[in-house]
């Protein structure tokens, strides 16, 4: 088997999907394109996904994959050998299901207008009432899951870490950033914690996504 190709940026969605990676024990080589910062990045990036968004991968075989989650989803299956997803016939099979599309429609999608408030506002004004709603119904949604998922142990399926623990991990550290997180989602900080602290992935944490001073805020 070849290497996989993961289209992304540093602290994009890609890093979940070079972590799954990273964990499966996959090689995979990243194409740096950032299409939130620059506009040549999201031009060269439209023959490859049309949304002109990230992450996307290339697998060693296969049809090229856009959408964080399905990548993410598909990953776990593809390597069942890793254990980052249950089973078809897994009891938490429907909550691992029903939370991967959670945070990809109800959080993740919210970015899309946090990036560049201009798609939606049509002026300075406008734009800092969506930053600031959009930041709230983040929080409220964290907060959402937070009152109905019970952790089953380290992480939120167990402890095994999962592709929907890297999500999270992720996820929460865009802004409004992990102490807004915490205090949203108290029952859920110490998984994102957990996800912070793998061993395995402290090497692409520091590479990818690195935890400076201050970072949490």
């Amino acid at each position: 088997m070849g290497d996989y190709v993961v289209y992304g940026a540093m602290g994009s969605g890609s890093t979940a999907v070079e972590a799954a990676l990273t964990l499966i024990g996959a090689p995979y080589s990243v194409v740096e394109l950032a299409p939130f910062e620059s506009a040549e990045d999201a031009e060269a990036l439209a023959p490859i996904n049309p949304m002109r968004q990230v992450p996307a991968l290339a697998p060693p075989t296969g049809e090229l994959m856009t959408e964080s989650a399905a990548i993410l989803i598909h990953l776990a299956e593809r390597h069942p050998q890793a254990g980052l997803a249950p089973t078809a016939d897994s009891p938490m099979r429907p909550r691992f299901l029903r939370w991967m599309s959670f945070i990809s429609a109800q959080i993740y999608s919210l970015y899309w207008i946090r990036d560049d408030p201009s798609r939606l506002a049509a002026d300075e004004a406008q734009a800092e009432v969506l930053l600031e709603r959009t930041a709230e119904r983040i929080r409220s949604n964290w907060a959402v899951m937070d009152a109905q998922v019970a952790p089953e142990g380290r992480f939120l399926l167990g402890d095994a870490i999962s592709v929907l623990d890297l999500y999270l991990a992720v996820a929460s550290r865009w802004r409004p950033k992990r102490r807004a997180f915490y205090a949203a989602a108290p029952g859920l900080a110490a998984v994102a914690r957990a996800v912070d602290a793998e061993p395995r992935l402290a090497a692409l944490w520091a590479e990818r996504f690195p935890f400076y001073d201050g970072w949490e805020d």
